[in-house]
């Protein structure tokens, strides 16, 4: 049981990573998978008073995902080290992040859950992605989520 708290928390992590990092060849590459995705989001969102949101310099561009996708991925990767554990965990968080968006609108927007064709792959590597980012998170880096949560919020909201 030792030996898989120990190792679980890296295997996940590289899965996250390699799965955004995949990822990246679509998007940093303007891929037509990728315009027609960010299209149907950009579209929905002028439809709500707010075009250019998923354009490709809008706040929530291909390459804004991909940048903190990319970044997440070499936390996680970066935190495998033994000493940088809370590393991990704010990759895993960047993970959260990312993928709690991409579920969210792969149900909720009219990009669907099928938005390629493809039996909902992309669809369901993102809820994959979203629950190992939950189990890191939650299970195995518990107390170095916390640690930078309270950081975070020190940030956020400073004592006065």
């Amino acid at each position: 049981m030792q030996l898989l708290r120990k190792l679980a928390p890296n295997a996940l992590s590289l899965f996250m990573a390699v799965i955004f990092l995949d990822s990246l060849r679509y998007k940093f590459t303007n891929h037509p998978k990728t315009q027609e995705i960010f299209g149907r989001l950009d579209a929905w969102a002028g439809s709500l008073g707010a075009p250019g949101l998923f354009a490709q310099t809008g706040l929530f561009s291909q390459y804004v995902i991909g940048g903190a996708e990319l970044a997440a991925s070499a936390l996680l990767i970066i935190g495998m080290l033994p000493r940088l554990g809370h590393l991990q965990a704010l990759g895993a968080l960047i993970g959260l992040a990312v993928m709690t968006g991409a579920v969210s609108f792969h149900l909720f927007t009219p990009l669907g859950t099928d938005p390629n064709n493809d039996g909902g792959g992309l669809f369901i590597a993102a809820c994959i992605n979203l629950a190992a980012a939950i189990l890191v998170l939650t299970v195995f880096r518990r107390k170095e989520t916390t640690l930078l949560l309270c950081r975070l919020w020190r940030v956020v909201a400073p004592a006065e």
